[in-house]
């Protein structure tokens, strides 16, 4: 294996979903006190997403709170609960590039923006024959960290 050319720094955000959001919204916003930043919905992630925040700067937290637009489409955002985990890291094109010629599967779709204007791109959950890594059953972002979040947790 060659030297890894990026670095994860740390925990983004955590995404959790629900038949209905405003379930989940009881729960995290107006019962555990965290604020919710903004509100975003995806045709084509099949998703209606509120945003809650937990902690600040560097050390700031998304707490993704999902239900599915449709419920009868996929992908199912709330099927697991815990839809997936964000990790932030410093070079996403050179970690996309790197891991792919390791064998890791991504999730189509590519290096894009998220829903909080950072560019993302998804781990798959499961191998298959032509990109044996994977998250080994867990979905996970990688979101690129914008420079002062490099900074602070460098």
């Amino acid at each position: 294996m060659s030297e890894r050319p990026f670095r994860i720094l740390g925990l983004q955000q955590i995404a959790i979903g629900g038949p209905d959001k405003t379930r989940l919204r009881r729960l995290w916003i107006d019962t555990l006190g965290l604020d919710l930043e903004h509100s975003f919905q995806s045709e084509r992630e099949n998703v209606d997403e509120d945003i809650a925040i937990l902690g600040s700067g560097a050390h700031r937290l998304e707490v993704d709170l999902m239900q599915p637009l449709d419920p009868e489409r996929k992908p199912r955002v709330d099927q697991p609960p815990l839809n997936h985990i964000g990790l932030w890291v410093d070079d996403l094109p050179k970690a996309v590039e790197w891991l792919s010629a390791q064998g890791m599967r991504f999730a189509p779709g590519g290096i894009r923006k998220g829903a909080s204007g950072h560019d993302i791109c998804f781990v798959h959950p499961r191998g298959n024959e032509d990109a044996p890594i994977s998250g080994e059953g867990v979905l996970i972002e990688l979101v690129q960290a914008p420079p002062e979040v490099i900074a602070a947790l460098s």
